[in-house]
């Protein structure tokens, strides 16, 4: 059997150009899930530090709906079933045509699709990241937030200027990992039918029948994508330990004088 791959019907005319609206509907959905998911879990840790016994319970609560239930079924509620509550003026606004609703690279994030992957993404993944801040909170020394509780620091003033930033930075890796998952994840939005980068290689599959090709390439780029969000994510540690390591090598030079 010979195995003959036709790039062509891929890398040109149509199918490019739904390669290329696929992967930066990939790219905005991502950057919105991420923005979402960020502000809910920093309101998500308040809660559970301020809010006393209602507040972690709420929290509880939460984590345990979107961690335990399928994201595919989150999706279908929100595109399906929650969406149809809505106002009908507001559904008929949405689905007016909006100059606002464009962004670079032609995707239309004012739609109901879009709104409700972005959605589903962001409380989704929140459910997560709460759980592996708050490992990285734990890990914080205890003298730290008993010194500051001395000091009449509230319960929120503790968690901005002291277990934030350290429990950030215990609990960064897997807070990344959780990032590059929904990335991932946005592939699920295909079932509702939203034009993301796996939707747009499964069109071209119907459209000429070069499923290898399409998804090669597709795969190629969740990868790169996945690669420089990660390089992204990370550079403020790798800056921040070349700069640790260039105080410590200046430190040590002025000592040998």
């Amino acid at each position: 059997m010979n195995l003959h791959l036709d790039w062509a019907g891929v890398l040109t005319g149509q199918p490019l150009q739904w390669i290329i609206s696929g992967f930066l509907t990939t790219v905005w959905v991502t950057l919105a899930g991420t923005v979402l998911a960020t502000l809910l879990t920093v309101l998500l840790l308040a809660l559970r530090l301020a809010g006393g016994r209602v507040g972690r319970g709420l929290v509880a609560v939460w984590v345990s709906l979107f961690r335990n239930t399928p994201l595919l079924v989150q999706l279908l509620f929100w595109y399906f079933a929650a969406w149809n509550v809505l106002p009908q003026a507001f559904r008929q606004y949405v689905n007016d045509d909006h100059a606002f609703s464009i962004l670079p690279g032609d995707v239309w994030w004012f739609t109901p699709e879009f709104l409700s992957s972005a959605w589903a993404l962001g409380l989704f993944t929140a459910a997560f990241l709460v759980e592996e801040i708050q490992s990285g909170l734990h890990a914080v020394p205890k003298g730290q937030t008993e010194a500051a509780r001395s000091q009449g620091f509230s319960e929120l003033a503790l968690f901005r200027h002291v277990l934030l930033a350290q429990g950030l930075k215990n609990a960064w890796q897997p807070v990344v990992g959780q990032y590059l998952n929904l990335m991932k994840l946005s592939s699920l939005a295909t079932g509702i039918g939203f034009a993301e980068l796996t939707y747009q290689t499964r069109q071209i599959e119907s459209y000429n029948a070069h499923a290898l090709e399409a998804f090669a390439i597709g795969s190629a780029l969740y990868l790169l994508l996945g690669l420089v969000m990660s390089v992204l994510f990370n550079a403020p540690l790798w800056w921040r330990a070349q700069r640790q390591a260039d105080m410590v090598a200046r430190r040590e030079v002025q000592h040998d004088r």
